[in-house]
């Protein structure tokens, strides 16, 4: 661990221009100008991909649900995964710093090495599956328009085009991702309608309708697995709810997260459930995108591809632009526009071997989601039991990596806290079965209804809940938690009370 103060707080602070440059410092209350409704856009752009037809499919495929089942399914996972997201985001309007910036009070400075480092690898896979599916999207739209045929030049080409805008719009920050997500939620819906129009007159619905009922444990694990994409993004709640006012209403933030997810999920998972009764090897394709190409006419499928492309470009880049911060709490001390960069270059190399080296998509895909939850499932519970019982976050303690933060604890760690997310990791993956590893624990009832997330948040939440509390301690002589810290700030309102969903 450094002795430096204020990891990632060395940029000058300013929201007013197209490149955001804050890192890590929290927002002052007059920087705070966001609105709850922008929230919306935010989350509807996080879930524009044909991603969600593929799990659709695989609904039907491998977990043999009939239509009625998978409305179940698609309409549960975002009130679960999302709300998770909500409730944990309100963080961020209360400590106004990024969720793994605020998760150094809960675990320390050097505690929090271990939970961030696992997320920022985890977001690795996260930005690779979207790098792939938006290669993918872009070599089927070529091969509709031009008839031009996929190969490894190619693959490398299109990797390095969808990389490097997501890059350029995860590097200008905050103010960019608004400005695109708010563009593509309009576009992204008239297009949906569309599609949907068409799959209304040209499917066979009795085809559709006839299928029997799966089993409830199918529908069960079939809402973790969809819900999985959604927890992880949990952590990064925060990054997007650090300028609204503190005054912001905490219930309408949380509405505003889960209806911006559901409104995307919801129709995206049910149409490529009805895709699948007509092409049933939609699901366990490599190829998770050129389908569409035969399902749709032109006409609808390249514009849509072409949108949805956007949006998988948007996911990314929301994906980059928290792990930018990450890494900044990891100690890389490099402008928040810098850190990005790092995830890019690992994105391409994962996204190449991902497109043609792996031999199945959809395996590797629901393998990689399963550990995604897991892991960031045992985070989850210990935050969010400290968020209900925490009034508000030392603004310079949280950028104060030395000994005199408040936030050091013992050694650098709230012991209490690594206890309960690592028992709880350990416990999720007993729990956890994916195509190449298999828990002792993963043929139980939790283990096959695919619970083992579930697991994992729960036993992390009641541990931490249980075990006496840490006080944060005053700050030293030597290094006053003021280090670093211009950007806190100077007076605060009265707090909300803990645990609090008021407005």
């Amino acid at each position: 661990m450094s002795a430096e103060p204020a990891d990632g707080a060395l940029e000058p602070p300013t929201t007013e221009t197209a490149l955001e440059t804050r890192g890590l410092e929290p927002v002052p209350d007059a920087e705070r100008t966001g609105r709850v409704r922008e929230l919306v856009p935010t989350w509807v752009a996080a879930n524009i991909s044909v991603l969600l037809l593929t799990m659709g499919a695989g609904l039907v495929i491998f977990n043999k649900l009939n239509i009625w089942q998978v409305l179940v399914v698609a309409v549960a996972a975002p009130v679960v995964s999302y709300g998770l997201v909500g409730l944990i985001s309100i963080a961020g309007k209360r400590g106004g710093a990024p969720g793994m910036a605020l998760s150094r009070a809960v675990f320390g400075q050097r505690g929090n090495l271990f939970p961030g480092a696992l997320i920022w690898v985890a977001r690795w896979g996260w930005e690779t599956i979207n790098a792939v599916s938006g290669a993918f999207a872009m070599l089927t739209v070529l091969d509709l328009l031009f008839g031009v045929r996929k190969n490894t030049a190619l693959v490398v080409v299109t990797l390095l085009l969808f990389v490097g805008c997501t890059f350029l719009v995860s590097g200008l920050g905050i103010g960019a991702l608004r400005a695109c997500s708010t563009w593509s939620t309009y576009l992204f819906g008239a297009f949906s309608v569309l599609v949907m129009g068409y799959l209304v007159a040209e499917t066979d619905w009795a085809a559709v309708l006839d299928k029997p009922a799966g089993s409830t444990a199918m529908m069960v694990a079939g809402i973790g697995t969809i819900a999985a994409g959604g927890i992880s993004w949990v952590p990064s709640g925060p990054d997007f709810t650090r300028y609204l006012p503190r005054t912001a209403s905490a219930r309408g933030m949380v509405g505003a997260t889960v209806g911006g997810a559901a409104v995307v999920v919801v129709p995206m998972v049910l149409m490529g459930a009805v895709m699948a009764v007509g092409t049933p090897d939609l699901a366990s394709a490599q190829d998770p995108v050129s389908f569409i190409g035969s399902l749709l006419p032109a006409w609808i499928a390249v514009p849509y591809l072409l949108i949805a492309l956007v949006g998988m470009l948007l996911i990314n880049s929301m994906s980059m632009y928290s792990a930018g911060f990450t890494a900044q709490t990891l100690g890389i001390r490099v402008p928040r526009a810098a850190a990005v960069s790092v995830n890019a270059v690992i994105s391409l190399v994962f996204g190449f071997l991902l497109m043609v080296v792996a031999t199945s998509f959809f395996g590797s895909f629901i393998s990689f989601l399963t550990l995604l939850a897991v892991a960031f499932s045992a985070w989850i519970g210990v935050f969010g039991v400290d968020m209900l019982r925490r009034e508000d976050y030392d603004g310079a303690a949280l950028l104060d990596t030395t000994p005199g933060s408040a936030y050091w604890y013992r050694g650098g760690f709230a012991w209490q806290a690594m206890a309960a997310w690592g028992t709880a990791l350990a416990v999720g993956l007993l729990f956890t079965e994916v195509d190449w590893f298999a828990g002792p624990l993963a043929d139980t009832w939790i283990g096959a209804n695919g619970l083992g997330w579930a697991a994992g948040i729960l036993t992390s939440g009641a541990l931490y809940a249980v075990l006496p509390r840490t006080a944060a301690q005053a700050p030293g002589p030597a290094q006053p938690a003021a280090a670093g810290a211009q950007a806190a700030p100077a007076a605060r309102p009265e707090p909300e009370p803990a645990g609090s969903l008021a407005d």
